[in-house]
Parts: structure tokens; C-alpha cells; sequence
């Protein structure tokens, strides 16, 4: 047995295409080539595996290489209310913390994650508690925003650095340390690190000193006396706090002109650009990336637009106080977006981007759009599909059926609202022209825990061998309890067949239908499928072919 625990904190690139293969265990070979071919089976074949890692390390591995997927799922509502009341023996404050947060969806939705509801507990507590004024955040940006100022001067105290003073003075007196920190953890993140060691600091410009004395966002994880490490090694609380800090030291490079770090980032001259086109420009460059490690951080860079932002963080982030005709036409930039290019998961960030603008607009005719009893008259944008795609998702009710012809809307805008099949007992998503990327989605809907999906029909879709082994590595999740699946007319050939047979061998016990209608299929193609049928060991019972 051979654990790796923590993936996503090493530094090693895991290439599964352009590999050499090793199976002689005595051959040398460097350490991400070992790992590559144990996890394929080349290297100790008997060999069992068990890799712990956050998502977007974890997407690296091939979904052929992984046999069982354990997702670690953060709080219920119910557990988050208890953390809260357990952190505090004053009943009241509790309870104005709670409600606070329901009232906040963009903050409620994150409190799945233990260490946030630390985050806004640590915020929340020290605003009701003090004499400090302001509205309460609403946003991600507000909520970080604060958490930096509340660490910031806790550190003033700790360290005898003088009396409380306002968020200004405390910016402006801590200004360079924290574009530092900044700047370490945007070249991090933009690598995909979320480790770094003391020669990482000093490039930053930062010495160890400085990094100790922020424990509350930098902190010492490994010692130097410990066996296997042989450095110091360091990170962030948290990752949304690297990201946060991140999008500070971007914010700062773009309000004061430094042509290098924009030009090393975006590729092209940015320095003299617009506030709402470098945002659209990052955004794109966010677009890029396979597994959205910028997501939360072009969230962050749009919430620090609002002049409510700048001025709590004084000059942290340069001289500059944006006017609202010029958030107002990122706002428009955002509703108007279209890209075909990106999966429909990724083009939610477009939805948040606006919630961090502050702009509830979308949100609003959503909500009028879900009471209204004539949906299918109303005509939806593609910005307003992506919203109600995420509403959809995050709803505590399940969806009964989700039908994407039955919403008025473009080509572009039914692609969007994909994700919502995740929540939904019936999904008929026939003839939306669906590519792997849509595919991937529908198989992750299968793999969730608890997946509510019962029926899918994705027929006419050109998806292919290859996209239906994506959705067969969903079948085969053992969380999946699909009963009937329609593939009429997909370009299926009898490799599909080959992966569906291996799919319900895997999870034997929910499908029940199975239609596979004109497609590029002969009898003896199909026969491994018919024997299911005939077999006692497997509910398969119709299996549709002509």
C-alpha cells in the first residue's frame, strides 16, 4: 500500500501522455516519472494506492487510474450553526452572526468550509464587538477585506507596535510587508504552489521574521527538526487567503502602471488600459486555465474595484477611487460576455463576478423568473442562464425535471445551464450539441454524494466513444443510482458498448433502461449488454438498439 498524502503540496508535474515507461522496480527514474507509472499499474501492478489531494491537483490523474473517489464533505447548515454557538458563550452574538450569514448567499455557500466560518467568525466577532462602524460584509471581497485589517492590527498588538489605528493608518503603516505577501502569493498561485520555502520569501523580498509576525495569514507548517522535511516550509491559512492577497498585489501592479508584472501576466502591454478592460483581460486569462485555480482570485479583483473596498484598504492598493460609470461598464461587460470556449462551470464565474460588484441585478430577474408561472415566454440571457445554472445547483430542493429546451434562451445559454443537472431527479438535455466538456459535467453530477439523478436523456448529441466514457466514468461511481439512460442517435460504435458493459459490471445495481437507437451498432456488438440483461446479477431489464 502506498500513500500519498497530499498531492496537491508537492511541486511535481504529473504527465500521463509524454511518459517513459518503467516497470523494472530496480531502474532508476525520477520521482514524478515513479509515480506516473505506479498509478497507471506499470511499476508493482499488485500495488495498492491511496491519494489524498484537493481537487485541482487531483484532476491531474486520468479517471481510468482511479477506482473509488471519497469526497471529504465540509458542514451542514446545521453543523455551522453549532460551531458558531460553540465559539461564543454570548447567545446574542452568536445569533446575529448566524443570521447575518443566511442572509448573505455568497457567504452562506461558503460556510461548508470549516476554515472559512473561522475566517468570518474571526471577522464578525470583532465588529460586534467593537466600537468599529460599517456595514457588515455582504461579499467575499468585503468579508477578506476585513479579515486583513482584524489580523493586521491583532499583529500591532501582539507585537507592541502602537495603539489600534484606522484601517489607513494600518494599510499605509504595513503597506510594504503586505505587498510582499502579495506578491508571493500571486506568483504561487499563477504556478499552481501552495507551499513555499524560505528562498520563495527572500525572492518576494520577505525574510522569515516578516512572515512569523503575520501567523494570522502566513504561517510555519513544517519544522526544520522533522525527518522527511528538510526545510522550513510555509503557506497560507488558507487557499481563498493566498488569493485574496493575490488579487490585492494585481490590483496594486495595475493602479500603479508596473508594466512588468502586467506584461509577464496578460502577455501584451496592460499598463495604460482601462479598469473595466484589464478586469475583462484577466478574466479571459482566468478563462484558460483547466482547473479555475483563478477563479476566486478575478472575484476578488472585481470586489476591490468598489470604492467601499478601496477606501478600507486605504492605500494598499495605490491611489485610486473608481468611479461608478466605470463599474458600471464592467458590470455591462460581464452581463454582455460570451465565450464558447469554456466549460459551462467555469462560466458561472461571470455570475459571481457580478455579486462581487455588487450588482443583483441578474440575481433579481432570476428569482422573478423562478415565481413566474409563463417561464418559458420570458427570454433568458446567457449571463442570466449561468446564475440560474448556479441558483439551480445550489437550491435545497431538487429539481424534478431539468429540460433545456423548455427554456428560451440561445444555443450558448442551454449550454450553460448544464450544471444544474446536478440537482435534479430527470435531465433531458437532447440535442444541444454536447462536447466532452458538457459530458464531464454530466458525469460529475453521477459521481456526487448524494447524486439525485434517476433519468437522463442525452440524445441527438454528436458526444461520441469518447464522451461517453466520460459518462460512464460516472456510471461506474459507486454514488451513482441512475435507472434509465437514453443515447439515441450519439455516433456511439461498439467501443461505447465495450464501456458501458465495464460501467454497470462496476455499479451493477441501478440501471434499468438503456436505449441505444441509431447509432453505428451491429448485434454482435451489443451482445456483452444483452448478457446483463439476462443475467439475475444485474437490474439491467430493456436495452434498446435498431
Amino acid at each position: 500500500l502506498f500513500i500519498l498524502d497530499g498531492l496537491d503540496e508537492s511541486r511535481l508535474s504529473l504527465d500521463f501522455t509524454n511518459r517513459e515507461v518503467v516497470s523494472d522496480v530496480t531502474q532508476e527514474s525520477s520521482v514524478h516519472q515513479l509515480l506516473t507509472n505506479l498509478i497507471q499499474g506499470n511499476l508493482l501492478p499488485s500495488a495498492l494506492i491511496w491519494i489524498t489531494s484537493r481537487p485541482a491537483a487531483a484532476s491531474q490523474i486520468p479517471p481510468s487510474c482511479v477506482d473509488r473517489l471519497t469526497e471529504v464533505r465540509g458542514f451542514t447548515d446545521a453543523q455551522q450553526e453549532e460551531y458558531f454557538r460553540r465559539r461564543s458563550r454570548d447567545e446574542e452574538l452568536s445569533n446575529r452572526i448566524i443570521s447575518h450569514i443566511k442572509t448573505s448567499k455568497s457567504l452562506h455557500i461558503m460556510c461548508q468550509v470549516p476554515v472559512f466560518c473561522w475566517i468570518i467568525a474571526t471577522v464578525l466577532e470583532h465588529m460586534l464587538t467593537t466600537d468599529q462602524q460599517g456595514e457588515l460584509p455582504q461579499t467575499m471581497t468585503d468579508l477578506y477585506s476585513h479579515f486583513l485589517l482584524v489580523q493586521t492590527r491583532r499583529k500591532r498588538i501582539k507585537y507592541h507596535e502602537g495603539h489600534e489605528t484606522s484601517p489607513q493608518e494600518l494599510m499605509e503603516a504595513d503597506r510594504e510587508v503586505l505587498l510582499k505577501l502579495g506578491r508571493l502569493a500571486f506568483e504561487h498561485l499563477e504556478k499552481g504552489n501552495i507551499l513555499f520555502y524560505q528562498e520563495d520569501l527572500e525572492q518576494c523580498g520577505l525574510d522569515v521574521t516578516e512572515a512569523s509576525v503575520y501567523s494570522g495569514l502566513c504561517t510555519e507548517i513544517f519544522k526544520t527538526e522533522s525527518v522527511i522535511f528538510q526545510k522550513t516550509v510555509y503557506c497560507f491559512v488558507h487557499l481563498s487567503v493566498q488569493e485574496f492577497l493575490a488579487a490585492v498585489y494585481m490590483f496594486h501592479s495595475h493602479t500603479n502602471r508596473n508594466k512588468e508584472v502586467l506584461k509577464d501576466f496578460l502577455g501584451k502591454k496592460q499598463q495604460d488600459s482601462a479598469l473595466e478592460d484589464f478586469l475583462i483581460t484577466v478574466l479571459k486569462k482566468s478563462f484558460e486555465s483547466k482547473n479555475g485555480h483563478l477563479d476566486l482570485f478575478v472575484r476578488f479583483l472585481h470586489g476591490l474595484s468598489l470604492q467601499s473596498n478601496q477606501r478600507l484598504l486605504g492605500g494598499l492598493l495605490g491611489q485610486t477611487e473608481t468611479k461608478p460609470e466605470t463599474i458600471q461598464r464592467a458590470i455591462n461587460d460581464l452581463k454582455k460576455m460570451s465565450w464558447m470556449k469554456i466549460s459551462p462551470d467555469r462560466s458561472i464565474n461571470m455570475f459571481h463576478c457580478l455579486m462581487e460588484l455588487k450588482d443583483h441585478s441578474v440575481y433579481q430577474e432570476i428569482q422573478e423568473f423562478l415565481k413566474s408561472e409563463t417561464r418559458s415566454e420570458k427570454k433568458l440571457s446567457e449571463i442570466h442562464c449561468s446564475g440560474l445554472a448556479y441558483m439551480l445547483q445550489m437550491s435545497e430542493d431538487v429539481l424534478d425535471e431539468l429540460d433545456l429546451k423548455k427554456y428560451n434562451t440561445s444555443k450558448e445559454g442551454r449550454r450553460r445551464l448544464i450544471p444544474a443537472v446536478r440537482n435534479c431527479r430527470k435531465a433531458r438535455l437532447i440535442d444541444c450539441e454536447l462536447s466532452e466538456t458538457e459530458c464531464d459535467v454530466v458525469a460529475s453530477a453521477l459521481k456526487s454524494n448524494p447524486s439525485h439523478l434517476r433519468d437522463l436523456d442525452l440524445s441527438q448529441n454528436h458526444i461520441e466513444d469518447s464522451g461517453l466514457k466520460l459518462v460512464c466514468a460516472g456510471l461506474e461511481s459507486p454514488n451513482c443510482g441512475l435507472e434509465t439512460l437514453s443515447l439515441e442517435n450519439c455516433s456511439l460504435s461498439e467501443i461505447s458498448c465495450s464501456s458501458l458493459v465495464s460501467a454497470l459490471k462496476s455499479n451493477p445495481s441501478h440501471l434499468r433502461e438503456l436505449d441505444l437507437t441509431w447509432n453505428r451498432l451491429k448485434r454482435a456488438d451489443l451482445k456483452d449488454l444483452s448478457d446483463l440483461v439476462k443475467s439475475p446479477d444485474f437490474r439491467l431489464e430493456t436495452l434498446r438498439w435498431r
